[in-house]
């Protein structure tokens, strides 16, 4: 019987060392699971800033652009602006230049009604 008894703790005890030795295994692979949460946790968060990043710079561009395009728009209108200012000085060069040619003609006909006179 004490042979038995024997036995018998020698099998708790092999038992036992088992089930620590099994527990240690399962604590080890909860470590590693753990551990591979964290650097997805991580991967995902630095995913999260590079999308946060990108939004950031297409915000950016969009803004450059339509300051682009409002200052296009100014240009256009100063081209414009300037168009129609060209246009009133030709147009008022022209009115001049009309009255002149008139002036010389009445003055011609002076001249000529004047001769005449002279002789």
């Amino acid at each position: 019987m004490v042979n038995d008894d024997r036995s018998d703790a020698d099998a708790e005890v092999a038992s036992a060392e088992k089930s620590i030795d099994e527990a240690e295994q399962l604590r080890r692979v909860a470590e590693e699971m753990r551990e591979a949460r964290d650097q997805h946790r991580e991967a995902a968060e630095e995913s999260r800033q590079g999308k946060e990043r990108v939004r950031d710079a297409a915000e950016t561009a969009r803004t450059a652009s339509e300051e682009a395009r409002l200052a296009a728009e100014d240009a256009r209108q100063a081209a414009m602006d300037s168009v129609r200012a060209t246009a009133e000085s030709l147009k008022a060069s022209l009115e001049q230049m009309t009255v002149v040619e008139e002036m010389r003609r009445t003055l011609r006909e002076i001249r000529a009604t004047r001769k005449p006179e002279s002789n």
